[in-house]
Formats: structure tokens, sequence, C-alpha cells
């Protein structure tokens, strides 16, 4: 019979083995028509934006506040990941009607 300390060690090794980590989601932010959709999107720290442009020209994700800017071009899926909490308002340089924003949780 094992000694409880061992068993005790053994049994934490087991959990930790069979624990399922938590796994960063993927959101989908696409551009078409000269339209932002969804405009208005809620994330976290950790996960990927899939930048999607279906337009036959390019746009940007940039951020008002700094944090990013992303180029996308025609016809393109573009990813970045978040690194950052906060709300974040961008939109396109180079259609500066395209706009929406971003919150990022911790």
């Amino acid at each position: 019979m094992l000694p409880r300390r061992t068993f005790l060690i053994v049994t934490a090794l087991i959990s930790g083995a069979i624990a399922v980590p938590a796994h960063a989601a993927t959101i989908q932010i696409v551009m078409d028509d000269l339209v932002v959709s969804p405009a208005q999107v809620t994330a976290r720290v950790g996960d990927t934006v899939e930048w999607i442009n279906k337009d036959v020209f390019a746009h940007t994700a940039t951020a008002r506040n700094g944090d990013f800017d992303v180029a996308m071009p025609p016809k393109k899926t573009v990813t970045s990941v978040l690194k950052k909490a906060g709300t974040v308002e961008y939109y396109c340089r180079f259609h500066p009607n395209m706009k929406a924003v971003l919150t990022i949780a911790p």
C-alpha cells in the first residue's frame, strides 16, 4: 500500500494531467461592402481575431488608442492575438466611416 503522502502526490499529478486547460477563442470580424461586422465584439486577452476582408480593396483595423494597426489586403484574412485588456475603438484608415468597438476582458 502506498504511503499517504505518495498517494496524495500521485492523485494531484493525475488530476492535473486530466484537467482541461482554458483555450483561447477565435473571433471573426468581417469587412464587407465597407461595413465592419459585428460592430461590437467582446473578447479576452489571448483570443485570436481573424480579420476577414471580403472587399476588393484594402482595409485596416486601426485602434484609436494605438494598441493595434492591422492591415488587410483585398480578399485576404489576417490574424492577430489580443494582448491587452480594455475597450478599443478602431476604424479603417482608408475608409474612416468604417468603425467598430472591441471590448477585451482580462
